[in-house]
Order: C-alpha cells, then structure tokens, then sequence
C-alpha cells in the first residue's frame, strides 16, 4: 500500500473484471439449511512426489454448502502424525476466521464448529 506498482493495479483491475462479470454468482445456501460450521480436514505424508512436501487439505461447509476449501503442500512433515497436526491447525483457523465472519455479518453461531478427521 505504500508502494504501489504497475503490476499492482493490473491485478486490482482483474479482480474488478471478474466481480463485475460473474455477479450474478453466488453461494447457494438453502433455506431450510442450519447454519452451523462443519469442516474435514486431511493430509497426506509426503504427498507430492517431486517435493516430498506433505498435502494439507480441507473443506468447509455453512450448513449444506461449502464455502472454502483448500490443497496445499505447506512444509516437510517427520510423521503422519505431524502432518495431521497441521492440517488441524490450519483448518482450525480457518473455522476461527470464519465465526468472526459470521459474527461481523451477525449471524449467530451459538453451537461449536465441527471438525471431522480420518485419523
């Protein structure tokens, strides 16, 4: 923000391009749906074969529809456990980021988040 750059403002004007294009997208959230957080979150040890990088990977749903998810090859784990470690860690705050979302939004979520893993 200090500096800003060409390459800056090329990229600020894409991001506008494709909100003004796709505005008449959305999320689908259904009426009769509860709005509660449920979220999965896996790894995988040494996932990418080039790196050797462990894949971290989640999803997260508001009532029946999924907001974000992500895949990513963040560090080099010792264990699967470690790995899974790490996806917790990420999912978690990724449903932390989310409830002051919803918060700011005022939309109440009184009950916890749920998270569910494979291990």
């Amino acid at each position: 923000m200090s500096n800003p750059r060409i390459m800056h403002l090329q990229a600020a004007e894409k991001v506008l391009r494709y909100l003004k294009a796709t505005s008449s997208q959305g999320l689908f959230l259904k009426v009769d749906s509860d709005l509660y957080l449920k979220a999965y979150s896996d790894s995988d040890l040494a996932g990418c074969i080039d790196t050797r990088r462990s894949v971290t990977s989640f999803s997260v749903f508001l009532g029946d529809s999924l907001i974000p998810w992500k895949s990513k090859q963040p560090t080099i784990s010792r264990s699967s456990a470690e790995a899974e470690d790490r996806a917790l860690a990420t999912t978690t705050c990724e449903l932390q980021w989310l409830i002051y979302l919803l918060a700011n939004f005022h939309v109440p979520h009184s009950q916890a988040a749920l998270l569910y893993i494979d291990s």
